[in-house]
């Protein structure tokens, strides 16, 4: 009696790199062979994440997979996991440790969370009105290592699979599945849900109809091809810092993992006197959109009164920990 087949028990996928570049397409391909040796494990190689049309072939296949999903793209590991999301593959944010070294405990964003919490009221984000599918989804992001081995060594630690084990293990020739789909660069925003509170302000703010609303009135990216390619305006008045673009050169836009409350780093000597060339987020939003109103040859609006209405609005809020540490300094008799 011929046993069943064991049923695979993770699907990887591996996004390809815009790019033709050699060292990527052999990194990607080094990772794809490795991980389909390993028993239970299926490949699937789709173009770039970022750039997969809505209702083309790559995504039909994504969305079909009901298990758990480990995914190497070449945009951070956050920027991932909410483009996924926007195209109907949720789950859980899985661990990964892959690149995780640089955070200590004291910029662990976690740990910063979990301290602010217990000294603000709660407030509900969009995952907790509308929690994910029950699966979890690692993604790693390429850019941290250029050795296969790095990825397959992590693949292996979120499986649970030993390299002792592995040499006992048969070979069973991992399925790779590669879709062959055309694609053009494309630029949009990306929701991240669990720091999203549905404020609305990039609705309100943006001019070009990027923005809607679902059936159950949360915001979402309802004509993302309106957007104005390089223009990371709405992220910049959004008091949550929920919106990405994953190809801006910005890392805290495109969704790197950032310290502290709001995404900021602290320069202390800035605190002081020390001369800065950054210049008001807002101010900077209100600029890069009236660029793009002009572009399209349609008047400037500048910081419009809804606009600062609204900011007002969220300055009442409670303070959060850079607010404190701003007061606390104010107090000091320097």
């Amino acid at each position: 009696m011929i046993s069943a087949a064991k049923p695979t028990t993770c699907t990887l996928v591996v996004s390809k790199g815009q790019s033709r570049n050699p060292a990527k397409r052999g990194l990607e391909s080094a990772i794809a062979q490795a991980a389909g040796q390993l028993d239970g494990v299926e490949v699937i190689m789709v173009p770039h994440l970022y750039d997969l049309p809505k209702g083309g072939e790559s995504l039909e296949l994504l969305q079909k997979i009901e298990g758990d999903l480990i995914v190497c793209s070449w945009i951070f590991s956050r920027a991932a996991h909410w483009v996924l999301d926007r195209n109907g593959i949720g789950g859980a944010t899985g661990e990964v440790e892959l690149g995780a070294d640089d955070l200590d405990e004291e910029d662990d964003p976690s740990a910063t969370a979990e301290s602010a919490s217990e000294e603000q009221e709660p407030v509900d984000r969009v995952t907790d009105l509308y929690p994910r599918p029950d699966r979890t989804i690692h993604c790693l992001d390429l850019k941290v290592s250029e050795s296969a081995d790095d990825f397959i060594g992590e693949i292996k630690r979120i499986l649970n699979i030993a390299d002792e084990a592995d040499r006992s293990l048969p070979i069973v020739g991992g399925k790779i599945v590669e879709v062959d789909e055309t694609t053009s660069r494309r630029w949009y925003p990306v929701i991240d849900f669990s720091r999203c509170t549905n404020c609305m302000e990039c609705i309100d703010f943006c001019l070009f109809g990027v923005y809607g609303v679902d059936g159950v009135e949360n915001i979402l990216v309802e004509q993302p091809d309106n957007c104005r390619k390089g223009c990371p305006a709405c992220s910049r008045v959004c008091p949550e810092n929920a919106i990405i673009f994953p190809q801006h050169k910005a890392p805290a836009i495109a969704g790197a993992v950032t310290e502290g409350d709001e995404g900021f780093k602290i320069d202390l000597s800035q605190l002081f006197g020390a001369p800065t060339d950054k210049s008001d987020p807002i101010a900077t939003a209100a600029r890069e959109r009236d660029e793009q109103l002009l572009l399209t040859g349609r008047e400037a609006v500048g910081i419009d009164d809804n606009l600062k209405k609204r900011q007002a609005a969220l300055n009442e809020k409670p303070k959060d920990n850079l607010d404190r540490l701003i007061d606390s300094l104010d107090e000091l008799d320097l």
